[in-house]
């Protein structure tokens, strides 16, 4: 039994003919990539937090609070991807994974703009080590990648939850270079409210990113 698949919303794949084999292979992957993401998240998040502890960063603690997002994200997408040969169960995970990452991405950026202007009032913080710049930078590197791999699946199984976990995971890529580069400024430069800044620059990013979600727009190149 084959299974036309056509763009819903926002025109995002080339309406294709998939085998029933062929959807489950799909759904098989992404489930392979979101206990990827599951796994790398926990990690982020544990590191993270805990650098951002100790070395008093507001932008830091973002991108660890973050990364606790793409853990639930990505636990709902592995559900979601066990329902793609039910279509009933496949749609409304679909809208409730794509509400869940709206609202997240929503108190994310209240979290870290309200964090951020109590930084800049305080005038900054102290000099960051080295362990919130590996993270990112390890960040920076994989992150792409994984993004990558969860648009295809997304693509393949004409689905909007996984494209806005890519959208979410890329977003992590983005976070990651702003945040190691406000980290890099506080170290070299001994910039106290560097590393505010860089937290501020990442609120429009959490906004539109959440906003897109709610709106269901996450299927689109």
């Amino acid at each position: 039994m084959a299974d036309v698949v056509t763009a819903q919303g926002a025109a995002c794949t080339i309406p294709t003919v998939l085998t029933d084999g062929e959807r489950e292979r799909l759904a098989r992957r992404g489930r392979q990539l979101e206990i990827v993401t599951v796994c790398w998240a926990a990690l982020e998040a544990t590191v993270a937090l805990a650098g951002a502890h100790r070395e008093h960063s507001i932008s830091l603690a973002g991108f660890g609070w973050d990364s606790c997002i793409e853990m639930l994200s990505g636990a709902a997408l592995y559900w979601r991807m066990t329902h793609e040969m039910d279509h009933d169960r496949k749609h409304r995970a679909e809208r409730l994974s794509l509400k869940v990452a709206g609202w997240c991405l929503y108190a994310l950026a209240i979290y870290v703009l309200i964090d951020s202007v109590y930084s800049l009032m305080r005038g900054g913080a102290e000099t960051p080590g080295w362990t919130g710049m590996a993270i990112t930078a390890a960040a920076l590197v994989s992150m792409p990648i994984l993004t990558r791999a969860k648009r295809t699946v997304a693509q393949g199984l004409n689905s909007r939850a996984m494209m806005a976990d890519a959208r979410q995971t890329n977003f992590c890529a983005i976070q990651a270079g702003i945040v190691l580069g406000g980290l890099l400024v506080r170290s070299v430069l001994h910039v106290g409210w560097a590393d505010a800044v860089a937290g501020l620059v990442l609120v429009p990013f959490l906004y539109r990113a959440g906003r897109e979600a709610l709106r269901g727009n996450a299927c689109c190149h």
